[in-house]
């Protein structure tokens, strides 16, 4: 029996449903399953994925069964329909669509009005009396041929329809007579010639070429940069199926439209519907963005039965998916057809609305709401704003439609492959300025910080693919004046070039002249505090900060930070108040110099951790010993070295020579961490005394629990630790004992040397935490200097070598070996050893699913990763349970 390749839906049955999405691709899976549910759908049939795959498998030639399963589709297609495929007299038009199993909005190709010709046009003039309308969609379906399946550019059609619309002075499509449009044909008849080709007049050659192209568009530029965008590898899918559906047209009169909506707002997540309609027009012109569209309310003055009819679907469709819902439809001659629906793309802030509301609604679980919103969503969540005294000592140019929140700047840039290319090259802020977005656009509006467009409306290709991607952006705004070729953009009466700075507010839809100053949102509220609130309540391991001053440690705590699990005290020498003290005891030349200079640097460092620890109120604060090696606080450059000099008391040759006697090699495996304080132990001693000082004096004072974590960096031998840890506990137990307080500290260390992990064991001995530090971990393990990778890394990337940046997200057969096995063997050693990382990769979330597997007791990363770890965290364990 041969395979099964083509797939039918109308007439009341269907051969496909919602859970063949990976065959059917989502669009075809979803149009079954709502034949299935009784709504009204044209009909048609789905060519499978699987084909797709075989096209590339086999020098894009079909299975020997496949043409014959289309020929009876068409068939079907036919008794169902009452019309013939390719009849003068009565011909049925189809579109071809794509659909792959995860939504790719625009990516790839689709044609409309398929079949007519010069005969099938007439055929349909009789049959409809509307010979405007039928010449309307002749010309749609010659130009987008020649473009999807020619390669012949639209630009030349455009040229041909303006020149009409020029000569007959009037300014949109709709105002051109039949005659007109008769005139635009022919033109376009020409533009084929001029291009090398013949329009085919056959509708089966037209359909087997437009299945070629949908198949084709697979692997084209703008599909492969959506999967790479998005983390869809090449592979995972089978490919796109192909859908093949009877016309029916919005373009038919005021008794006629399309629009597309969704069940709930995909900008806010407010429970209402939401949603764009254009009378007399087909669905290419809401979603190109070529016509402003009305609101969806229009529908319900023009046609209140339909409209009513719409919303009642609208709730059948969201209730039986779960999950809010993106719909096409058409409105041919007063009667209602749904085109597609599918989960709804939404900007991060309706995402976690979404989610919550729809698990208080009794729709779906917390567990399922929690996985519904992606740690993206989160981190997308806390992009800055604009306060409202910015705005208002702005200059306002223009108000478009706010199409996705948060708020940009940047230089503008008319040409999506120089934006891509001038962020890439030299990480420029870019806004990307168009007349409307096309999917070519992608990989320029994926590197731009917002996107701005003069037409279009909220379902329009620019506004759903920047929600996609959490970027500002405004779309519609009709006060500007974009001039492409000009480079330039007018905005009531003002000029401005490439180059220029402009700035937007995506939430408010408002474009201002020139470069504000945006801020973070702090602190968590509303439906995303409630989200992580039950991510707490699911997940096991514990999610800390790294910070360093207590303004980071607060705003960590109202993110939901458990602790820190890495304050780095050489950020706190930095200080310009602090550094003369530091640099003094640097060029010490006795014990006696090095401690007079370190005493002055005591009061500061504890009134440091006073800060931190009354921001974190009781939970675990861990303390990394001063870890780079000291000639990063001295000077390089011969006039600095000078000026610092004369400010020390020292002479030029002195302050050289002890500057090039610090200098290394290679300083990141040189004199730093550990070894610091093994040659110079009162480092150590005075670091302690700031953090046990500062413990007493809260507990004394304040009454305040503090629980401090001493951690010796870089250890790679347990006697370092064993030398430093006698020194920090024979410090520590003497001020405890002379303040006659309880105090409980621990002493434990990074690691982040391979010989630590591998001798874990005899680490635990002395340790009483690790923290893996996978940064230096990850430059050790690969024997990759993170100075200098960023050189080579990306070339490591693109070929293949490595899948992904080993500093952005951990290499788990590699370092994390390391881990897995430093965690296991410290444990063998001591049970109740506490574990966890804070390298960058605290924040990732694949790196936070594997501290979950490997059963590390916290993860730790920089204030405004927390949120994105909290939900990480519940998510590691819900995909593993």
């Amino acid at each position: 029996m041969s395979a099964k390749y083509v797939y039918f839906f109308g007439g009341n049955k269907a051969e496909g449903d919602t859970t063949m999405k990976n065959l059917l691709g989502g669009k075809g899976a979803n149009l079954a399953e709502m034949v299935r549910l009784g709504f009204p759908v044209p009909p048609g049939f789905t060519i499978s994925a699987e084909v797709c795959k075989y096209y590339y498998d086999h020098g894009r030639k079909y299975p020997e069964d496949l043409k014959e399963q289309v020929v009876k589709a068409v068939k079907e297609l036919e008794e169902v329909t009452g019309k013939e495929f390719g009849s003068p007299e009565n011909p049925l038009l189809v579109s071809v669509r794509s659909g792959a199993a995860i939504s790719m909005p625009g990516m790839m190709d689709t044609i409309l009005n398929l079949g007519l010709n010069d005969a099938t046009v007439e055929g349909m003039v009789k049959a409809t009396e509307n010979p405007r309308f039928c010449y309307d969609a002749y010309r749609r379906f010659m130009q987008m041929f020649g473009d999807v399946v020619l390669g012949i550019d639209h630009s030349f059609f455009e040229e041909q329809l303006n020149a009409v619309k020029s000569e007959k002075q009037v300014k949109l499509d709709t105002e051109l007579g039949a005659d007109d449009l008769k005139e635009v044909v022919r033109r376009y008849l020409e533009v084929y010639k001029k291009a090398g080709h013949e329009f085919p007049q056959d509708p089966w050659e037209q359909l087997w070429k437009a299945i070629d192209a949908v198949f084709g568009s697979w692997m084209n530029e703008r599909a492969i940069k959506y999967r790479e965008l998005n983390g869809i590898k090449e592979g995972e899918l089978l490919g796109t199926a192909v859908n093949i559906v009877t016309m029916v047209f919005g373009n038919m009169g005021d008794d006629s439209g399309t629009g597309v909506a969704f069940t709930r707002d995909p900008n806010t997540g407010e429970k209402q519907f939401y949603g764009e309609y254009l009378p007399n027009a087909q669905g290419e012109d809401v979603v190109a963005g070529i016509r402003t569209p009305y609101p969806l309310t229009k529908l319900g003055e023009i046609m209140p039965d339909v409209y009513k009819q719409l919303l009642d679907i609208f709730v059948k469709l969201e209730t039986h998916y779960r999950d809010m819902q993106d719909i096409e439809f058409t409105v041919e001659k007063g009667k209602l057809y749904l085109l597609q629906t599918r989960t709804g793309k939404r900007t991060p802030f309706a995402a976690v609305k979404i989610a919550v509301d729809l698990a208080e609604e009794g729709l779906i679980t917390k567990e399922e709401a929690i996985m519904r919103v992606s740690p993206e969503h989160i981190e997308t969540l806390l992009h800055p704003y604009f306060l409202p005294e910015t705005k208002q000592n702005a200059t306002l140019l223009a108000k478009g439609i706010a199409a996705s929140p948060g708020a940009a700047s940047g230089i503008i840039i008319f040409d999506p492959a120089e934006a891509e290319r001038l962020v890439k090259e030299s990480g420029k802020d870019v806004i990307l300025v168009r007349p409307e977005t096309s999917p070519e656009d992608i990989a320029g509006m994926a590197a731009a910080n917002g996107i701005l467009t003069s037409t279009g409306g909220k379902t329009s290709h620019a506004a759903v693919v920047a929600r996609g991607m959490g970027k500002a952006c405004i779309v519609g705004c009709e006060a500007m004046e974009v001039e492409e070729e000009a480079e330039a953009i007018s905005v009531n009466g003002k000029k401005f070039s490439k180059g220029d700075w402009i700035s937007i507010d995506g939430t408010t839809g408002e474009v201002f002249e020139g470069k504000l100053d945006a801020v973070k949102p702090q602190g968590l509220e509303g439906p995303l505090a409630k989200l992580l609130d039950w991510a707490d309540e699911i997940k096991r391991l514990g999610v800390r900060t790294n910070a360093d001053t207590p303004r980071d440690a607060t705003v960590a705590r109202e993110f939901g930070a458990q602790g820190i699990g890495l304050c780095r005290t050489e950020h706190m020498f930095f200080d310009e108040e602090r550094i003369p003290a530091v640099r003094q005891m640097i060029v010490a030349k006795t014990v006696e110099q090095r401690q007079a200079a370190l005493d002055k640097l005591l009061p500061m460092q504890k009134e440091d951790f006073k800060g931190l620890f009354r921001a974190m109120e009781g939970y675990p604060v861990t303390i990394r010993l001063l870890d780079p090696p000291l000639h990063e606080f001295l000077p390089k450059e011969e006039e600095d070295i000078k000026d610092l000099a004369e400010e020390m008391g020292l002479s030029f040759d002195e302050l050289k020579a002890t500057v090039e006697e610090l200098h290394e090699f290679n300083p990141m495996m040189g004199h730093r961490g550990c070894r610091l304080a093994v040659t110079y132990p009162e480092i150590a001693v005075m670091q302690t005394k700031a953090i046990i000082g500062a413990a007493i004096e809260l507990l004394k004072e304040e009454g305040q629990t503090v629980v401090p974590e001493i951690m010796v960096p870089l250890v790679g031998h347990i006697n370092e630790l064993k030398y430093l840890k006698k020194i920090i506990v024979d410090t520590a137990d003497s001020m405890i004992k002379e303040a006659g307080v309880e105090l409980n500290y621990k002493v434990g260390t990074m690691i982040e040397v391979p010989r630590a992990a591998l001798t874990a064991d005899e680490i635990a001995k002395e340790a009483e935490f690790f923290s893996f530090g996978t940064n230096d971990l990850t430059q050790m393990t690969f024997g990759f200097s993170r100075d200098d990778y960023g050189k080579f890394v990306g070339d490591y990337v693109a070929k293949g070598i490595l899948e992904v940046d080993p500093f952005q997200k951990l290499d788990r057969d590699g370092v994390g070996q390391l881990v897995r096995m430093g965690t296991e063997k410290g444990r063998a050693t001591r049970p109740d050893l506490k574990v966890g990382i804070c390298g960058e990769h605290g924040g990732e979330p694949s790196s936070v699913e594997f501290c979950h597997l490997v059963g590390l007791n916290y993860v730790s990363c920089s204030p405004y990763r927390v949120p994105v770890a909290r939900l990480a965290a519940a998510q590691a364990l819900l995909k593993n349970k």
